[in-house]
């Protein structure tokens, strides 16, 4: 290969780790590496602002479960990263960051851009280091696909300075021997011990259910997932960005049963998912108090910190660990026991469904939010990956879309990061270009990344966009918030304007004629918005996630 620079090693390694699509945004002094990536095959997608290439990354890698690769300029171009980054982490997301920054040379007098952004990113990734040696760059690289993936995924930080890439070396002398060596992927087993104690619960449990989260996605592990429990007749929940591992209409699912069957199930697994705010830390008064608690996760800090103490410890991937368990049950348990908590849970589940109103949402005029939400629902495709951003949409949302296929539902997520749907949802369709794609934003969101419609247009990512048009942030039915109030954006005209097929609806019964004309449109390659003007005032009930809230 001759004389290289470290901008050539940088994109050479890239390649060799499988890279598919660079997110980013153009600048120094990594614009010759851009370059070189293209050179070498690379899908550049270039943004308009640098968080929403990690958002896009973020998407990507949870539906190809590959590590993401990003790039930015120095300085503030490498911490408009930090958003989509900070939400990645909090996501578990594999993503491997490449950011520029000022020479070695210079640092610490005065150069352009000059800032420690090693120290920025370490809060929010893995690993965060910087790169001192040039024929090191391939080991570096390698280093940070396979930190990515290993355990519990995450982003690494890289860090290049502009003299190091610059700087020309013999091929002969570079480091090779790990570029492009194939990931370990690790699928750690539970301590058999433990497995045994569960089998044991399982057998004296009458209410069991479990509860799955992101990490049975990450870890492929809806098959075994399905088979615990086809095989026990256990009924599932899972978390908003787990949806999907098991269809939502499956058999033994029951959402609208989600707070009988917590505050009185006796023995709650917990698979592949924090015990967070999301789900109150699986304490009372929410669950059962008296209940035993079983965790499955490879992080065993995780697991040692949780905040309800944990009965029973599966330190281990949620593929390995749901196989252990279906090795030791083998027909040991008696699954009839949980008959009356299934048929519990049915009936009741039946008796909500029939209630006047449950299963029709309200109508007039302005449309309400969940209106919007069952057109949505009656259109899309049974495998199409759904993309929520936003405050009622968000929670609206949840309650009325189902999601049938893994990975396939997508969100703001525990970090509650606004402005990710429309950057998610070009991520995912670049990572299932054969799937249909639905953003449903709301209106304050889509502002956070709007100019992303122009990404999508030059790029010719095709897919959906459907705004709930509230007016501002949250409902506001008594007009009390202070800096709520963004007013009816025109985004319809926005996204013409920038090259998109787009409605303005008000009309509740057009809302699903102008899904379909554009589902035509998407399908002959354009990008699609369509813009519903809802009701201000409609507020949507969910659990208080805070001692603070917005829609109180």
């Amino acid at each position: 290969m001759g004389i290289l620079t470290g901008a050539e090693i940088l994109a050479k390694s890239l390649k060799n780790e499988g890279t598919d699509y660079l997110f980013f945004l153009m600048g120094g002094p990594m614009i010759e590496c851009e370059g070189f990536c293209v050179k070498e095959g690379i899908n550049l997608i270039d943004v308009r602002h640098e968080q929403a290439a990690a958002m896009m990354g973020n998407a990507w890698s949870r539906l190809t479960q590959k590590p993401s690769v990003c790039m930015a300029a120095s300085g503030p171009g490498v911490i408009n990263l930090c958003t989509g980054v900070a939400n990645a982490f909090i996501d578990c997301a594999p993503m491997v960051i490449c950011g520029g920054s000022s020479s070695v040379k210079t640092y610490g007098k005065g150069a352009f851009q000059c800032i420690d952004q090693v120290s920025i990113m370490k809060p929010m990734t893995k690993l965060s280091e910087r790169v001192y040696k040039v024929e090191r760059i391939p080991e570096q690289v390698h280093n940070a696909f396979e930190v990515a993936m290993s355990g519990k995924p995450g982003p690494v930080y890289l860090d290049f300075p502009g003299d190091l890439l610059w700087e020309k070396i013999d091929s002969e002398s570079i480091n090779w021997g790990q570029s492009g060596k194939p990931i370990l992927l690790q699928r750690p087993l539970a301590d058999q011990n433990n497995i045994k104690k569960l089998s044991m619960a399982l057998n004296e449990s009458k209410k069991p259910i479990i509860v799955s989260g992101s990490g049975v996605i990450w870890s492929k592990a809806w098959h075994e997932m399905t088979e615990v429990v086809e095989t026990l007749g256990i009924p599932f929940f899972t978390t908003p960005q787990g949806r999907g591992v098991l269809p939502d209409d499956h058999k033994y699912s029951w959402p609208n049963m989600r707070s009988t069957a917590f505050k009185e199930a006796d023995l709650i697994i917990i698979a592949g998912t924090r015990m967070n705010y999301i789900s109150s830390h699986f304490s009372p008064p929410r669950f059962n108090e008296k209940a035993k608690i079983a965790r499955i996760d490879i992080d065993a800090y995780d697991i040692s910190s949780s905040p309800r103490y944990v009965d029973i410890r599966l330190v281990g991937d949620c593929k390995s660990v749901f196989e252990q368990i279906l090795a030791d049950i083998d027909g040991s348990i008696d699954t009839n026991r949980f008959n009356e908590w299934r048929d519990r849970l049915e009936t009741e589940a039946s008796e909500k469904r029939q209630r006047s109103g449950s299963n029709k949402p309200p109508s007039g005029d302005p449309i309400h939010p969940l209106e919007l939400c069952d057109a949505v629902k009656t259109f899309m495709d049974r495998d199409a990956i759904l993309c929520v951003d936003g405050q009622e949409i968000l929670n609206y949302g949840r309650q009325w879309i189902p999601t049938f296929e893994p990975g396939h539902r997508l969100n703001s997520g525990p970090f509650g990061t606004m402005g990710v749907g429309l950057p998610f949802g070009l991520g995912a369709k670049l990572a299932k270009p054969d799937k249909q794609v639905i953003v449903v934003h709301g209106d304050g969101s889509l502002g956070l990344n709007v100019m992303e419609l122009d990404t999508a247009v030059r790029h010719k990512i095709p897919i959906l966009i459907v705004v709930s048009l509230n007016g501002g942030w949250t409902a506001d039915p008594d007009g009390v918030k202070a800096g709520r109030n963004l007013g009816y954006t025109e985004y319809h005209k926005i996204a013409e304007a920038l090259g998109c097929y787009s409605e303005y609806i008000e009309d509740p019964e057009e809302i699903l004629p102008a899904l379909q004309r554009a589902r035509e449109k998407v399908n002959s390659g354009n990008v699609a918005l369509i813009n519903v003007k809802t009701d201000y005032k409609a507020r949507a009930q969910t659990v208080r996630y805070a001692s603070y809230a917005t829609n109180t």
